[in-house]
C-alpha cells in the first residue's frame, strides 16, 4: 500500500482490474437502471395521455364556449324580438329559418310555420330591425318567404324624415334595394330612413325597410337613380317575426272606359 501510495506501482494492477469487474458493474445496475427507464416511459405515457385528455379538454371547452356565446347572442336577438312585438298592433308568430337558397340570385327563405300554426299568404316577415319580406307560399308546417331583396318584389315606402312616398324594389342583390319614381328635384338625402307607407294594406305602417346610401342626378332624365341598403337582414339571425294581415282595403273602383258617354254609365248604374 505505501509503495501504491508512494510511487503508484499497482495503477496499471488497478486499470486492468477495473476493466475485467466493469461489465459486472453493469451487470449489477442493469435492474435499476431498467426500472427507472420503465418508470421514465409509465410517466411519459401517462404525461401523454393527461395532455390528450387535457386537448380534448379544452376544444370540449371551446366548443361549449362557442355555443353559450351563440345562445346568448340568440337570447339578445329574442328579447329584440318580443320589444318590436309589442312595439307593433299586430298579431305576432315567432319562426326559425330552415332553409336559405343555395342560389346567390334566387330571394327566398324557408320557415317552420305554415298553415298550420295561422300563417297566410301576404302576411309580412321582420326581424327586430325592419322587414325582411313577404309570405308568398304557404305549406301546412313551412311558408316560403320572397324576400324584399327580390327583383320582383317591391315595398310602398315614404321618407321617415318628410313624408314623401315612393316605391322600394329589390335589385336581386343581397344587400342592395332601388327607390324608383322620384323626381331629380325631390327632396332625399343620403342617409335618409325608409319606412312602410301602409298603402296598399300589406305592410303595417312605419316599419323600418332601408336606409338610403347613394343619390345619382342625370338631368336627361326624369328620375334619380336612388340606391339603398336594407335596414333588417337573415344573414345575421334566425328568428323572424311574422306578422298577421292588416284590415283589408276595399276593392279599388274598376276604371270606366275611356270617354264613356253619359248615357252608358247611367245605363251601367241602373244594371248595378
Amino acid at each position: 500500500m505505501v509503495a501504491d501510495t508512494r510511487y503508484s506501482a499497482l495503477a496499471n494492477v488497478r486499470q486492468a482490474i477495473g476493466v475485467i469487474i466493469y461489465p459486472l458493474q453493469r451487470l449489477a445496475h442493469a435492474p435499476v437502471g431498467l426500472f427507472d427507464h420503465a418508470r421514465e416511459l409509465i410517466n411519459d405515457f401517462h404525461l401523454t395521455k393527461e395532455i390528450a385528455f387535457l386537448k380534448q379538454q379544452y376544444f370540449f371547452n371551446q366548443q361549449r364556449l362557442f355555443q353559450l356565446q351563440m345562445l346568448e347572442e340568440e337570447n339578445k336577438h329574442l328579447r329584440r324580438l318580443l320589444g318590436a312585438a309589442q312595439q307593433t298592433e299586430a298579431r305576432a308568430i315567432m319562426a326559425e329559418i330552415l332553409y336559405v337558397p343555395r342560389d346567390p340570385f334566387n330571394r327566398k327563405i324557408t320557415l317552420n310555420k305554415g298553415s298550420a300554426h295561422d300563417v297566410e299568404d301576404g302576411q309580412v316577415v321582420v326581424d327586430d330591425l325592419g322587414v325582411v319580406g313577404q309570405i308568398t307560399q304557404v305549406h301546412p308546417w313551412l311558408s316560403e318567404v320572397t324576400l324584399i331583396t327580390d327583383k320582383d318584389h317591391s315595398v310602398p315606402v315614404q321618407v321617415a324624415r318628410n313624408g314623401l312616398r315612393s316605391i322600394v324594389s329589390g335589385t336581386g342583390k343581397n344587400n342592395e334595394l332601388v327607390l324608383r319614381f322620384l323626381s331629380i328635384n325631390a327632396d332625399i338625402q343620403q342617409d335618409d330612413l325608409l319606412v312602410t307607407s301602409g298603402i296598399g294594406g300589406f305592410y303595417p305602417p312605419g316599419l323600418p325597410v332601408a336606409r338610403v346610401n347613394h343619390i345619382e342626378y342625370d338631368h336627361s332624365h326624369d328620375f334619380a337613380y336612388i340606391t339603398c341598403t336594407p335596414i333588417a337582414g337573415v344573414n345575421r339571425n334566425r328568428q323572424v317575426l311574422i306578422l298577421s294581415l292588416s284590415q283589408p282595403l276595399p276593392d279599388q273602383p274598376q276604371e270606366e272606359m275611356e270617354n264613356p258617354t253619359p248615357q252608358s254609365g247611367l245605363r251601367k248604374s241602373r244594371v248595378q
